[in-house]
């Protein structure tokens, strides 16, 4: 780690040194190279920087150009939005050359980001906003974190900011990762979190690969074969053409040797590699284990099968239920009957939809998402149905096809369909009817056929009643509803808080659930459901070492107060009443507590190892009261 011990005056006299080519002790290599590259360029660090954002044309290019990262990050943009909410921070996604695309978080801090210009289209590289994490990260290459007085530029300094770089398979700079919150906070896990998000980005990328490549999945622990920790080569015959950053890590190599490097002389031992379990060693004779994949594409499920379950880091763990509820989608949506996906939200409403979409007879054809909340009003009708030239102002020259031309063949899938404005559910449902699609600005209509998933955590019964949803328009799209428990209705709790802690890598890394920790996170309400977890076990994670037990002192402060109770679940879906010894979460605690205590025969010691806390915690939660 870089010593850290400079204060923010120290560093403003650092950088008034650094111009008159004075002596630096005591700044990271990372941003004193910044610093130097902004002096360089003469960027005058007292002043405001001169920053113009794009028009709204030029972001909305630069989002379509960049539609397939954007979707690729969702996953773990969304995993850390509680991470964001928690701490008054922000996630921030940008292109490869900075230019913001897409941030979530705290809406508090997100209007003291926007009076710093860090908001959607705004470029963030070094040449125009000076040393940042988002600039400094996309140069460098690698992860970095700028704190307060470490900006470069005066204003900047309300900011402490964590961003990594995301890579393509061959190292190209696909974009960046960034978490940006207020400098007075300090966020000791932030690039933690960034590290775990971007090399689960990184590694899904590798799940599409052409079917005439070989890819060999290794690592030198077998148990973190098939996590975002494992390294990925891909071959072209017996030549290197991808790899991630472990892989090239494991071997030694760096992005180099893409094009350059082949697998007899990365793996002078191996002969005739078949697919399946492999236990290699490299150039230098150490012992790799790995799995090498010749044929990635993913098999289509054979008729009369179960669909599979996802079963990604992130994913919800379904239970059997759920997976009844997967089947019988699959068979509507292969009859042509459209779905409903309803559930509060964290609750897997678009990975059900995805496992429903691998599994159905339109699996090869494309998956196609649309957040109806997220979109602009101003946007959303050209969005949906595409536009012809010309057909407004800031119009794409070609125009563009829109999103349910994208669908043709495949899935349309409609996100938060409850909040789409009335003036477009007409056209919508226009759309269903005749199977036409008539882009804004005329042309003629064109034919469309994808099969409908849309999701809600609204009722829209009520909204029907309510006049704020089409009666028409419901009818068409819910003739059959499906409804995902929230994770407070779910029995299984222990098992789900301990299967996702193995997916995420916990016990591959050899970080344990203390029972009474584990307690915890299955007794709390969860009114995020999955996603909320999800960020809260990630973060456990960042802040744990191999060998540790994660004991409930690791736990979030926030973590003892409980959130507002939630409306009641239907009574099919109602999670069991609580015991009377679990109405609060330090209740649960200290039952866990004294049955350790009784598990190890008043052993003070043996209870405390056994829970993973220490003895003077064991002490002041539990023997102080029984005293």
């Amino acid at each position: 780690m870089e010593s850290r011990v400079a204060t923010p005056r120290t560093l403003l006299a650092a950088r008034q040194r650094m111009v008159g080519k004075g002596g630096l002790e005591g700044v990271p290599d990372p941003i004193l190279r910044s610093w130097e590259r902004c002096a360089a360029l003469g960027l005058d660090f007292g002043t405001r920087p001169r920053v113009e954002p794009v028009t709204e044309r030029e972001l909305r290019e630069a989002c379509e150009r960049n539609e397939a990262l954007r979707r690729r990050c969702r996953p773990e943009i969304e995993a850390l939005h509680a991470d964001a909410q928690a701490t008054d921070s922000l996630v921030i996604l940008t292109d490869a050359e900075g230019l913001v695309l897409d941030t979530l978080g705290s809406t508090t801090f997100a209007g003291r980001a926007a009076q710093v210009a860090l908001r959607p289209g705004v470029p963030w590289n070094e040449a125009a906003t000076g040393t940042n994490a988002i600039g400094t990260a996309l140069v460098e290459r690698r992860p970095v974190e700028v704190r307060g007085a470490e900006h470069y530029f005066e204003p900047h300094r309300i900011l402490s900011c964590a961003a990594m770089p995301i890579l393509g398979s061959r190292g190209e700079t696909l974009g960046a990762l960034d978490l940006s919150g207020p400098a007075a906070v300090h966020h000791m896990h932030a690039l933690g979190l960034i590290r775990l998000a971007v090399d689960a980005i990184e590694h899904r990328l590798f799940d599409a690969v052409a079917s005439d490549r070989a890819v060999l999945r290794l690592h030198a622990d077998p148990a973190l074969l098939g996590t975002p920790r494992e390294g990925v080569l891909v071959f072209d015959g017996a030549r290197l053409v991808g790899a991630n950053r472990a892989g090239l890590a494991l071997l030694g190599l760096d992005w180099s040797a893409i094009d350059r490097a082949d697998l007899d002389r990365l793996f002078p031992d191996l002969r005739a590699p078949v697919p399946g379990p492999l236990q290699l060693r490299d150039g230098a004779g150490r012992l790799l284990h790995g799995r090498l994949q010749a044929e990635p594409a993913r098999p289509r499920p054979r008729p009369g099968r179960a669909p599979a379950v996802p079963a990604g880091p992130d994913a919800p763990v379904f239970d059997a239920a759920t997976a009844d509820l997967l089947a019988r989608a699959v068979r509507l949506l292969d009859a042509g009957i459209a779905v409903v996906v309803e559930g509060e939200t964290g609750t897997g409403k678009e990975v059900f939809s995805r496992a429903v979409h691998a599994a159905c007879a339109r699996a090869r054809a494309p998956f196609v998402a649309v957040n109806c909340a997220a979109l602009p009003e101003s946007l959303i009708e050209a969005e949906l149905f595409g536009y012809e030239p010309g057909a407004f102002t800031g119009a794409a020259k070609h125009g563009a096809k829109g999103l349910l031309r994208q669908a043709d063949g495949g899935l349309l899938f409609l996100d938060e369909i409850g909040d789409m404005p009335l003036a477009l559910q007409s056209r919508l449902l226009r759309v269903l009817q005749e199977r036409e699609v008539q882009p804004v600005g005329g042309g003629r209509p064109v034919t469309v056929d994808f099969a409908l998933i849309c999701a809600t955590h609204r009722d829209l019964g009520q909204l029907v009643a309510e006049g704020r949803f089409r009666a028409d328009l419901f009818y068409r799209i819910a003739p059959y509803r499906v409804t995902l428990a929230p994770l407070r209705a779910r029995a299984d709790r222990r098992e789900v808080v301990q299967r996702l802690w193995e997916r995420l890598g916990g016990a591959a890394r050899g970080i344990a659930l203390a029972p009474a920790c584990a307690a915890l996170l299955a007794e709390a309400e969860w009114p995020g459901n999955f996603r909320q977890l999800v960020g809260t076990l990630r973060a456990l994670l960042a802040l744990a070492d191999p060998g540790d037990v994660v004991g409930p002192e690791r736990l979030p402060d926030s973590f003892r107060a409980r959130p507002p109770a939630l409306p009641a679940a239907p009574a099919a879906l109602a999670a069991p009443a609580p015991s009377a010894a679990a109405e609060s979460l330090d209740a649960i605690a200290r039952d866990a507590m004294r049955a350790a205590l009784d598990a190890a025969g008043g052993n003070v010691s043996e209870a405390a190892r056994r829970l993973g806390i220490s003895r003077s915690t064991l002490y002041r939660r539990c023997l102080s009261e029984r005293a």
